[in-house]
């Protein structure tokens, strides 16, 4: 059993399990109806996502590639995920990976410059069972 770190809107791989969507927002234009068909995902959990100050400053990274800009996000959201209901569904999203397929998801286009990336660093050191 394990946790996929996908792209929010990409096709689903086989047996991916319930898609959670880690974002602030849900997508532009959908129809919630559709979120699932269309690929984005079955069940919006923001609480994973940045606060709505890091997304902003997420997007200004990406377009630039900073790296030291990124590096101060990192900082900023591992701080965000270490509060205690952050930290705990971690350790529960860690321990559902040992019984059951499921994914974890943003937009972004590149998993390196996402908090998705750092997602998978944290849930990894909680002894997750990624692919």
């Amino acid at each position: 059993m394990t946790i996929r770190i996908v792209k929010l809107g990409s096709p689903r791989l086989p047996d991916e399990g319930i898609r959670i969507g880690t974002v602030r927002r849900p997508p532009r234009g959908v129809p919630k109806s559709e979120f699932a068909t269309r690929d984005y995902y079955d069940v919006w959990f923001p609480n994973l996502s940045p606060s709505t100050e890091l997304v902003a400053q997420a997007l200004g990274i990406q377009a630039e590639g900073d790296d030291k800009a990124w590096r101060a996000f990192e900082r900023h959201f591992r701080a965000e995920m270490a509060r205690p209901e952050a930290s705990r569904t971690l350790d529960l999203l860690a321990a559902m990976s040992q019984q059951t397929n499921f994914s974890i998801g943003c937009y972004c286009e590149h998993e390196q410059r996402c908090h998705r990336s750092i997602l998978r660093s944290l849930l990894a050191a909680r002894g997750a069972a990624l692919s």
